[in-house]
């Protein structure tokens, strides 16, 4: 077996993986490999696992590109440096995608090696003569074009395309929404004038919308979009986040903006394409209150002007070009609804009628994000059934309307927390509160103590019981709630004081023996 076939069968994975991935016929890949690393063992192909001769730019070392200095066309030139031969590959096929004058290869069919190799060469890959015959004799010679063949039979035999910009997703599809639901995004604020979360006494535009999260993966929305932006530090206003940019055929761009992430899985100058993860959703920043995505949409026209638009237009108009039936529900309106220009996808969107109705919705589905929904255990289930109705119980003896209510429910779902404080308002505050570990706590200061403590499965049954009887009032249920409340927090009292009266005594008959 000659050193090229030994090459060929080492590394034939990564290339085909590509093919599938980019529609880079894999043949042609090898034969640049084999090319351009001398078989892998050039001293960019060992030191620096570089098998294609990629120099470094300024936007690969700003972004914390590893790289090697070798003499090339002149001494001490900068070289990509990667920690493995698949990240080599996968670097190989995206510098393809990401320079326009390789753009004609693309429009060829992913088993034209002999028009790859002569639009390649065509485009200047390399500096010598006979670029094109000389991967093109690689190839035939040691029969490259089989692995092409390989890829091919499969995919077609999957029913899928070959080529990322065609087969963007899981799915085929060529948009997504930001974050992966199957009914709906649960949007805790929209985009517009809003008091502002860290000051109450003050109002702001809110550029975007927010999204309830919890450790969701963050996605790209169109195909072939590019990192223009991507912020680590987590101690600035938006925290770790990403911006996105895709080209209109006017001239005019769009940029993503995704802020508060926990976790960035892309870099400046990569190019992405739709449902492909791009981080995960966090807390990240100095404005934010909790876990959630925030994402803002910037159109720039063809003369470089900027503006914020409501990304529930942007949104919309994806679903449409990409048939999503996903809504966007604020306070159990959807917010895309009025920017949809299909009347049949106008009838089906509905505002939720009732709080009830919008309260069952967030705590029954998965998509809401608040991770509430049914499960097969017994305690979860009454940690739930207990939460929810008492979240009915409290908007209902505060006397708001049923816009009100809707708003309130939507900002307990996303806290997790139900405000108990107009039941008892003897209390300074009160609340039961689910936690990470969808444990319900009971959170109380009635000015003398403080206590915040998980309730017994036979406190929550008691709880749910009252909450769920037919027979009571809503003021029999609020009585008796506040009794059950009342007994926890005297319960705890005691406890803690004996704890107290027990350390104090202790600590005389140690000062005694002393």
């Amino acid at each position: 077996m000659s050193k090229n076939q030994q090459y060929a069968e080492q590394y034939a994975d990564f290339a085909m993986e590509q093919m599938r991935k980019y529609g880079i016929p894999a043949s042609v890949t090898l034969a640049q490999g084999i090319l351009e690393s001398s078989n892998g063992q050039s001293c960019l192909a060992l030191n620096e696992n570089n098998h294609f001769g990629i120099k470094a730019t300024p936007g690969w070392i700003a972004n914390g590109g590893k790289y090697g200095l070798y003499t090339d066309d002149k001494p001490d030139e900068k070289f990509c440096s990667y920690d493995s031969v698949g990240d080599s590959y996968e670097h190989h096929s995206k510098f393809l995608i990401e320079n326009k004058r390789y753009d004609g290869c693309f429009a060829l069919a992913p088993d034209d090696y002999k028009g790859w190799t002569e639009g390649l060469a065509k485009a200047g890959y390399a500096s010598g003569g006979n670029y094109a015959q000389s991967l093109q004799k690689i190839i035939e010679t040691n029969g490259l074009q089989k692995y092409d063949q390989i890829v091919m039979a499969e995919m077609k035999a999957q029913g899928l395309e070959i080529g990322q910009e065609k087969n963007a997703n899981a799915n085929g599809k060529a948009y997504s929404f930001p974050v992966g639901r199957e009914e709906f995004l649960f949007v805790t604020s929209p985009f517009g004038m809003r008091t502002d979360p860290m000051d109450p006494t003050k109002q702001q535009m809110h550029k975007g919308i927010d999204i309830r999260c919890k450790g969701d993966a963050i996605l790209a929305t169109e195909n072939n979009g590019k990192v223009v932006a991507v912020n680590h530090n987590a101690n600035t206003p938006g925290g770790k986040s990403v911006t996105i940019e895709y080209k209109r055929d006017d001239g005019s761009r769009v940029q993503n903006t995704y802020m508060h992430l926990s976790s960035v899985d892309v870099k400046a100058g990569d190019v992405v394409q739709a449902g492909q993860k791009i981080g995960i959703s966090g807390n990240t920043g100095t404005r934010t209150t909790g876990e959630h995505l925030h994402f803002g949409v910037t159109q720039i026209s063809s003369d470089g002007q900027k503006r914020d638009i409501d990304p529930a237009v942007y949104l919309a108009e994806i679903a449409e070009k990409g048939n999503i039936k996903l809504q966007a529900l604020h306070n159990g309106n959807d917010l895309l609804a009025k920017y949809k220009t299909s009347p049949s996808l106008v009838t089906q969107e509905g505002k939720i009628q009732n709080p009830e109705d919008w309260m069952k919705k967030l705590l029954s589905s998965e998509d809401s994000g608040v991770g509430l929904s049914g499960t097969n255990d017994p305690i979860m289930d009454m940690v739930v059934k207990a939460f929810s109705s008492l979240m009915m119980l409290a908007v209902v003896i505060d006397s708001k309307g049923e816009e009100e209510q809707i708003s309130t429910i939507s900002k307990m779902a996303d806290e997790r927390k139900v405000d108990l404080t107009p039941l008892l308002p003897h209390m300074r505050t009160c609340a039961l509160v689910v936690g990470d570990n969808n444990k319900a706590i009971l959170q109380a200061d009635n000015g003398t103590i403080q206590i915040s403590r998980e309730l017994s499965a036979s406190e929550l049954s008691r709880l749910s019981l009252t909450l769920n009887d037919p027979k009571l009032s809503e003021e029999s249920k609020r009585m008796r709630v506040a009794g059950m409340v009342n007994a926890m927090v005297l319960s705890q009292q005691a406890s803690q004081n004996f704890e107290q009266e027990m350390s104090k005594q202790q600590s005389r008959e140690e000062q005694i023996k002393r």
